[in-house]
């Protein structure tokens, strides 16, 4: 199944393990368990550390696999053939289970195997999803590390009777001990926060008790770690409480206007950002999400009050906490949204596969959502509210071509309709002639644009019409000491490069402040 060039690659990593890995695989007639059985054939020709035994009949899943080792109690499996964007997961859970060693911070190593309890996790997911792996990872790591955590990882599309009967219409969805745990990409350290319920207090006094920085930059996409590589390399205190590292770009699947880069996808592009501002000495804080900010004081230090209730300290603070997805904020939106509706036409539409979906917004992001979902679906439907698309013409010609997509102009979506446990319609409102309309559906995909994550900031500092933080050409707001960069503020084009840009601008003129008004604490210290 592995090209040539793969396997090349593949074998040079599984010589990393240190002990053998046992895979058992459960396996029926179907074509999936002969495609799956040619992925471990694969894996046996490049190591000879692994083994493969086939049986069948006795799990609760065909065709799966299970990964261990000898003398090892471990509890992995995968129902499906993780290919697409999850063999990266699967290779990695091959050198867990044999023995490498994980990169995650040894404090949190120590956290997931002092978990007591007993932990069924179950995740499901698509091959297209660039947002499960996280979660499939993180739950496989935490499998191999600690005796007590099962996982078990499953292919949604090819479970398609199992995700109808438990009613999941969003990956990666997570399941604990047979109950919803949550849905959406997580990491390890979120995972803990929610099953170690003392783990939020005890973060709370270690962030309280930080000294303070030269620049806290709050937010971690594209502008923030533009920020605190710029002010790392001023030789200042930096730090970054992110409420996920990445920001929006995790959730972008193809990047192909960043100069110098032609094509790359946005979880590459974070693990890239990370690992370049964890070069430098940053102190990144993980999901932390900011709740208040308060001038400086007689002190000259600006306080963020973050969600768990620690508090951070800085002499100036950089804002970069970007925008999320714009809801319709109709009737039956928030009631189904995760069962029928959704954000992420890449991660969830295989989950649609065969049924009727809806994408709300005519711009390039709602045509190209059509366009990738007509050729999973069996019919989409493209509401704009505008007379004509926004979108770019080659796109528009692109939409207008495919047989099962039909465009609505001139539209307002009014509710979204269900049987109390999935959506199964959308009412809207011709704004010609004001008729209402309903249309059947099973999904709902909305691509109407961003909003500023700026609501924590109200009445705290200057904000636009639209809640964007108002920026100078400096990236000054209107508390002094306090600056804004990305797609928060009011910098027009809401793009990663721009983002970057406003980034460095922005650490830029923090540390002109800092020469201007004060001493770096870093110079304090030294003295």
């Amino acid at each position: 199944m592995l090209d040539a060039d793969l396997k090349d690659q593949l074998k040079t990593y599984l010589e990393r393990a240190t002990r053998p890995i046992t895979i058992a695989a459960a396996v029926d007639d179907s074509a999936a368990s002969t495609e799956m059985m040619g992925l471990l054939a694969d894996l046996v020709s490049v190591s000879d550390k692994i083994t493969v035994t086939e049986h069948r009949g006795g799990v609760e899943r065909t065709p799966s696999f299970a990964l261990s080792s000898p003398g090892q109690d471990i509890s992995l499996r995968f129902a499906g053939i993780p290919l697409g964007h999850e063999f990266t997961s699967l290779v990695l859970a091959l050198l867990q289970v044999g023995g490498y060693p994980s990169k995650l911070a040894s404090d949190v190593i120590e956290q997931i195997k002092n978990l007591e309890g007993e932990f069924h996790f179950e995740t499901y997911f698509s091959l297209s999803c660039q947002n499960c792996p996280d979660v499939v990872q993180a739950l496989n790591l935490m499998a191999v590390l600690n005796p007590r955590i099962r996982h078990t990882a499953i292919d949604g599309a090819l479970f398609q009777a199992e995700v109808e009967k438990r009613q999941v219409m969003s990956v990666p969805m997570v399941f604990l001990n047979g109950e919803n745990f949550g849905a959406g990409r997580m990491g390890a350290e979120e995972i803990l926060a929610k099953i170690d319920t003392g783990a939020g207090a005890r973060e709370a006094g270690k962030l309280s008790a930080k000294a303070p920085y030269d620049v806290l930059i709050v937010g971690g996409g594209p502008a923030g770690a533009a920020a605190a590589i710029y002010s790392a390399r001023k030789g200042i205190r930096t730090g970054i409480a992110a409420e996920r590292f990445g920001g929006q770009v995790l959730d972008t699947m193809g990047i192909e206007n960043f100069i110098s880069v032609t094509e790359t996808e946005g979880p590459k592009m974070v693990a890239a950002l990370e690992q370049h501002v964890r070069h430098y000495d940053v102190d990144i804080m993980n999901l932390q999400r900011a709740e208040k900010l308060t001038p400086a004081g007689a002190d000259g230090l600006v306080e963020v009050t973050l969600a768990n209730g620690a508090a951070l300290k800085a002499k100036t603070v950089i804002l970069s906490t970007g925008a999320r997805w714009r809801q319709m904020n109709v009737p039956g939106e928030n009631e189904y949204r995760n069962k029928g509706v959704a954000y992420c036409p890449h991660c969830d539409g295989p989950l649609f596969k065969g049924k009727r979906v809806a994408v709300i917004g005519g711009g390039n992001s709602g045509v190209e959502a059509a366009i990738d979902l007509a050729g999973i679906v069996s019919h989409v439907t493209l509401i704009e509210f505008d007379s004509r698309l926004r979108a770019d013409e080659v796109l528009q010609r692109k939409l207008r071509s495919l047989p099962n997509v039909r465009i609505i102009v001139s539209a307002l979506s009014t509710e979204v309709t269900g049987d109390g446990t999935r959506v199964n319609g959308l009412n809207y409102k011709d704004r010609g002639t004001d008729e209402l309309h309903h249309v059947e559906l099973e999904g709902i995909f909305v691509q109407i644009g961003l909003l500023p994550n700026s609501d924590w900031l109200k009445g705290t500092l200057e904000l636009s019409p639209r809640g964007e933080v108002v920026v100078d050409e400096r990236g000054q707001t209107s508390l002094p000491g306090v600056f804004a960069a990305g797609d928060v503020t009011t910098v027009p084009y809401k793009q990663i490069i721009i983002a970057m840009g406003e980034g460095s601008k922005a650490a830029l003129s923090a540390f002109d402040h800092l020469i201007r008004h004060s001493a770096p604490q870093s110079e304090k210290q030294a003295a």
